[in-house]
């Protein structure tokens, strides 16, 4: 039965990620703002539920090695696996807001979570925790990024593109439909595969820490790969790279400021490599930005290898 809700998970995903696709693209349309907004908010907030599901979930059960390794796992697989297989089926075109504001706020948000989980180097602590006024200074942060979001959208509105009333009427029933629609396969398939994957790896013997950055990053990470692929396949890349950096910022900020407000989240003293790891992703994907304003397909390949490279090492290491 396991292996069953395992496979409808990836049907529910892979159909509901083109359904969400598609939708969302026409809405950015309706909207008349860029494609890269709507990634980096409505596709990247939704495909980032999975990952808000299961991080508040197993902090109210007192599983703080799920909520934060399923986080720092997945930040670093949107960053080197999804960008790497999205950029080597179509290359990513990387906008300059993007370059010069989206990537480095996904920095910023990296260092702030090492900043606050080192307790012991800078406060001279026992153990570290990401405490209830570390999730408050996470969401403060996550404010601030989607008041530059939304200012973003408001200043960049096409006002030069009328639509009238019937056709405007008809196309937004139409494609708030198929979103939502998308969007519910797309947590609903998340969700099954994160439980059902998890129930496998725990038969293994794997610890909480390495189940979160493996198997529930892998799993909860399935709607960003699926849905930034599909963008890349229908050649809308700014929602594939919007959703990928929207998605990263929405896992540090809103998914641990959240759940360290449930309850404070002690660390494994091993995630702070991951975390180091994932700073270093950050730059690289900066720097691969910044040529030629794209990420090219050997970029993705080099990305993918690395990605690869580090699963071998973290389950090497335990």
């Amino acid at each position: 039965m396991t292996y069953f809700l395992l496979l409808l998970g990836f049907v529910l995903l892979i159909k509901g990620a083109d359904y969400f696709v598609e939708g969302s693209s026409k809405i950015a349309s309706l909207l008349r703002v860029p494609p890269m907004i709507v990634g980096l908010t409505i596709v990247a907030f939704g495909t980032g539920s999975p990952e808000a599901t299961v991080s508040i979930i197993a902090a109210l059960e007192g599983n703080a090695g799920v909520t934060v390794g399923n986080i720092v796992g997945s930040n670093i697989l949107n960053t080197a696996l999804v960008v790497g297989l999205t950029a080597f089926i179509f290359p990513l075109k990387v906008q300059s807001e993007t370059i010069r504001k989206e990537i480095p706020f996904t920095f910023l948000a990296s260092v702030v979570l090492l900043v606050l989980i080192s307790d012991t180097f800078l406060q001279q602590t026992n153990v570290n925790v990401i405490t209830r006024s570390d999730g408050i200074i996470f969401l403060l942060f996550f404010c601030i990024f989607l008041y530059y979001i939304f200012e973003v959208a408001r200043n960049s509105r096409d006002k030069t593109v009328e639509v009238t009333v019937e056709t405007s009427r008809k196309d937004w029933g139409k494609n708030i439909i198929i979103t939502i629609a998308g969007l519910a396969a797309i947590i609903i398939g998340g969700y099954l595969v994160v439980e059902s994957s998890t129930s496998i790896a725990i038969t293994f013997g794997m610890s909480e820490t390495l189940v979160g950055l493996t198997i529930v990053a892998i799993g909860s990470s399935l709607p960003e790969l699926i849905t930034s692929m599909a963008a890349a396949l229908k050649k809308q890349s700014e929602i594939a790279i919007g959703n990928i950096v929207g998605s990263n910022v929405f896992n540090i900020l809103f998914v641990l400021g959240i759940s360290s407000i449930i309850t404070p989240l002690p660390i494994d003293q091993k995630i702070f490599a991951d975390i180091w790891f994932m700073i270093v992703l950050t730059i690289v994907l900066l720097i691969f930005a910044i040529t030629q304003c794209k990420v090219s397909k050997r970029e993705g390949s080099v990305l993918t290898l690395v990605y690869i490279a580090y699963f071998v090492f973290i389950i090497i290491r335990g």
